[in-house]
């Protein structure tokens, strides 16, 4: 559950169970395995209540006699470990973010050196997530991810290339590359930002078709990753970078480190340093102290800024957070509710905007899947699950599932393009 961060874990247990002599299988709609491992979310509360849930619901099934044995890990259980074990005592064994690895001497199994590397793939066969670092050095006021994860930890360079290569060598193509926070990446092992040298070298793999990068922070961004994405054709236009807010007076109180002219100014760059680069952002309305002055400042930089996608949520106040321990939680319930729906209105219409403009050119397209009468793909300017898809008709042509396909656009909607292969 939650990032897929956690689904990199997710597919690195699976393939040490694997490896054991299990059957493993994931995200099953009807589970009929004897043992469970849920792998949980801990990030705001809406994500803490479903992973609880979650939990409950294979209590049920232990109890009635349809699971064996049922094991808790990830960022909820890193976070209140404790807590977890007084409240849900049908629960074998929690485990933290960390520590999974301790449930293969529980199933009196051993973690194998030799395969840290390999994963099962949960997603398509054509395309995988990166992790690259666990952690995070940025103290945002909102967040609770330092005190779940802790400190940035960066993976060495060569470590992650290997895990790239294997991953070619079993028909992946395209690469998210994920981290709490991108642009912080080799900090702590070469003690310089060292992102751009990674997604270059990566980019030099035999093999590797796309890379499309996650989770940018905007303060001291390294503007040399500009130039990598510019000149590596295999590198995605798309950048998701979260920029929560854009008033100075909201950014100092969220611990940013970066002011509204400055925020004006990295979006200028990186759309005159990457032409058609795509931007993917989140904001968060209803943050303490935030006036009606505040927001409008907001509405207007989306208008101006234009993103090609853009999400958004109402604060939440966290435990043990900076904002939580400062200050008070003091725009209503309803006002938030009121904001984030007038974002998201301003947002629509951008993004409907961007999706018709689209209509009469060609794009590169990988396909993912087949869906009724239509094989579903994405451009480079698409990641999976969150953005737009293209859906070409099945009658038009055989194509093969993970190929890549030039797609004439020839019509749109808000979330989709209607494609025909050429």
């Amino acid at each position: 559950m939650g990032c897929s961060k956690n689904l990199v874990d997710s597919e690195r247990l699976m393939r040490q169970l694997q490896e054991c002599g299990y059957e493993v299988t994931h995200d099953s709609e009807t589970p009929e395995g004897e043992i469970a491992v849920i792998n949980t979310c801990g990030f705001i509360g809406d994500a803490k209540e479903e992973s609880i849930n979650m939990i409950l619901e294979f209590c049920q099934r232990k109890e009635q006699g349809d699971l064996n044995k049922l094991y808790v890990m990830g960022c909820l259980s890193e976070r209140y470990l404790h807590e977890l074990r007084e409240e849900i005592a049908q629960v074998d064994k929690f485990y933290g973010k960390f520590n999974w690895n301790e449930l293969l001497n529980d199933l009196q199994h051993r973690y194998d050196d030799t395969i840290s590397q390999e994963r099962v793939l949960t997603t398509p066969s054509h395309y995988a997530f990166l992790k690259i670092s666990e952690g995070c050095n940025r103290r945002c006021a909102y967040c609770a991810i330092p005190i779940i994860t802790g400190s940035h930890v960066s993976r060495p360079i060569e470590e992650i290339e290997q895990e790239v290569r294997y991953l070619v060598s079993q028909g992946v193509k395209e690469f998210q590359i994920i981290a709490q926070e991108l642009t912080f990446y080799g900090v702590d092992l070469y003690k310089k930002q060292s992102i751009a040298e990674l997604v270059e070298r990566i980019a030099d793999i035999e093999g590797v078709e796309w890379i499309r990068l996650h989770y940018a922070y905007p303060s001291n961004f390294p503007m040399d990753l500009l130039r990598v994405m510019r000149e590596k054709d295999n590198v995605c236009k798309y950048l998701d970078i979260a920029l929560q807010h854009v008033s100075t007076k909201i950014l100092k109180k969220m611990l940013r480190h970066v002011t509204k002219e400055e925020t004006y100014e990295l979006i200028e760059k990186m759309r005159a340093e990457v032409p058609g680069i795509h931007l993917r952002t989140t904001m968060m309305v209803g943050f303490p102290g935030e006036t009606e002055k505040d927001f409008e400042e907001l509405i207007e930089f989306v208008k101006w800024a234009k993103f090609e996608r853009l999400g958004a949520f109402a604060y939440s106040e966290e435990d043990g957070t900076y904002a939580a321990l400062n200050y008070r939680d003091n725009v209503s319930k309803k006002k938030k509710q009121e904001r984030l729906d007038r974002l998201m209105e301003v947002q629509q219409r951008i993004s409907t905007n961007i999706n018709y403009n689209k209509v009469d050119n060609v794009y590169k397209t990988i396909i993912d899947r087949v869906e009724g009468d239509y094989y579903i793909g994405r451009t480079e300017f698409d990641s999976p699950d969150v953005d737009t898809e293209v859906l070409i008709p099945v009658s038009d042509k055989t194509l093969e599932i993970g190929g890549f396909y030039n797609v004439s656009i020839y019509d749109a909607t808000e979330f989709d393009l209607m494609g025909k292969a050429l």
